[in-house]
């Protein structure tokens, strides 16, 4: 063995002695007696079927979906994993996740982290954590949506059912679309077109009716306008070709590192038919982009009540 290769050697040696400590733990539970049958119950998922306990007490959860809505059923996770847009817990959730641990990032989490807390159940996603999954089944039940924030609904029930939940979350689910008709109504959605706009470090980003805010948005009333929509329901584009921001209602935000981005393109688009009707609108975007779940689908249901009005 060269001297190199011992530090990497060592943080295998780490990690696995991690795991099967957690795993030993998860096994033995409180006491000597194992698990019976009414203290587990099957779920099925992505990854197919998993035994997990009927009331968890410390889940970790690995992406921003679930941690959305793991809060919005009232359970505080032991640990999440933070966004790379962000430098912690998106701050519409904070106050709830104070004692809640880092576990790394969404597209990295770090397994002798989550380990180190011995959780009872783990939720994240197979399009994101897929690899990892033998490794986090190791550590505790492990229960996994198809996709992130393209089927936001699909992943919080998933979290639901993992946590037992799941007519508490179909009320609210229930709640939000008779609130988004509502509002929609209140604001003249029907026959406007929106645009959602993300500058990004070298161009801007539009966001379709698949993705998360537009699904929102879609679900309001409005219309998105029509485009050749890429994969994951998106178009990447310059800046100079800012004229493809052509909604009558425009919400824009500000990605990571795109704050120059966004001064020249908002310094050229006073023409734009919703820029000259006071009718774009500068909003957060850790709650349209980054917060993607039931309590972020919320916010942006408040930002549209709170910003637009009915045209004349």
């Amino acid at each position: 063995m060269t001297i190199a290769s011992r530090p990497n050697r060592r943080r295998f040696l780490a990690v696995t002695l991690a795991v099967a400590t957690a795993a030993t733990l998860a096994a033995c539970g409180s006491g000597d007696s194992e698990a019976g049958p009414s203290d587990t119950r099957v779920v099925r998922h992505a990854m197919g079927e998993t035994s997990v306990p009927v009331d968890p007490k410390r889940v970790v959860v690995i992406d921003s979906p679930h941690l959305d809505a793991l809060v919005a059923l009232g359970i505080t996770p032991v640990g999440a994993t933070v966004s790379s847009a962000n430098d912690g817990f998106p701050g519409y959730l904070r106050d709830k996740l104070s004692g809640t641990v880092s576990v790394g990032s969404t597209t990295s989490p770090t397994i002798e982290e989550i380990a180190a807390l011995r959780p009872d159940l783990i939720i994240g996603s197979k399009v994101r954590h897929e690899k990892m999954y033998a490794q986090l089944s190791g550590i505790a039940p492990t229960v996994f949506s198809v996709d992130t924030g393209t089927n936001w609904k699909e992943q919080a029930n998933i979290t639901a059912s993992a946590v037992n939940r799941t007519a508490e979350m179909d009320t609210k689910l229930a709640e939000l679309d008779a609130r988004a008709t509502a509002v929609g109504k209140q604001v003249g959605a029907p026959g406007t077109t929106l645009s959602i706009v993300r500058f990004r470090a070298n161009g801007f980003r539009l966001y379709g009716p698949e993705t998360f805010s537009g699904s929102v948005i879609a679900s309001m009333g409005f219309s998105l306008p029509q485009k050749a929509w890429g994969q994951y329901s998106m178009i990447e584009t310059s800046l100079e070709n800012f004229a493809e921001i052509d909604g009558d209602t425009v919400f824009y935000t500000e990605g990571a590192n795109a704050a120059a981005t966004a001064k020249t393109v908002t310094g050229r688009w006073g023409a734009l038919p919703a820029v000259a009707a006071g009718r774009a609108f500068a909003v957060e975007d850790e709650t349209w982009m980054v917060g993607i779940g039931v309590l972020g689908a919320g916010r942006i249901i408040d930002d549209v009540q709170r910003l637009v009005k009915p045209k004349p």
